[in-house]
């Protein structure tokens, strides 16, 4: 069973694909432009990432670190703090904006995502604290 990461104009949505719950239809996505989609699947993990935030596509590519720059240990213990605080920021939408932090992320610490689906997920947070002004962790976010 595969699993997508949706992250969706600065919110980040987790779906089960196997839920009959479904907050983005394919008629949502139809109507995207292309660019602001990046999509990371790869059949030898039960994981997927979809972003769709309009700039991240081409910041990816032509600001973020390349693929290789960070080893899979040291962004998945990023993406470890960042998950949990962005989910502390889900359940306190009267101090944090709601707009930005509205559902919570199941980001499993003893699960393999893999290098690609890490990579994204990294750089999305990254992105996301350098676009909106938001500090997700002490560490300063950077490139």
């Amino acid at each position: 069973m595969r699993h997508t990461i949706y992250l969706l104009l600065m919110t980040l949505f987790l779906f089960n694909c196997g839920s009959s719950k479904s907050a983005l239809g394919s008629s949502d996505l139809a109507n995207i432009p292309e660019e602001d989609i990046v999509r990371i699947a790869n059949d030898d993990i039960e994981y997927e990432i979809t972003i769709i935030e309009p700039g991240f596509n081409s910041w990816l590519a032509s600001i973020a670190r390349p693929k290789g720059y960070y080893s899979q240990q040291y962004m998945e213990t990023r993406n470890r703090i960042f998950v949990q605080e962005w989910n502390n920021r889900v359940l306190l939408p009267q101090r944090f904006d709601p707009n930005l932090y509205e559902l919570q992320i199941d980001y499993q610490p003893n699960i393999n995502y893999g290098y690609d689906v890490n990579y994204k997920l990294y750089n999305y947070f990254i992105y996301f604290q350098l676009t909106y002004k938001q500090q997700l962790s002490t560490f300063i976010p950077r490139i």
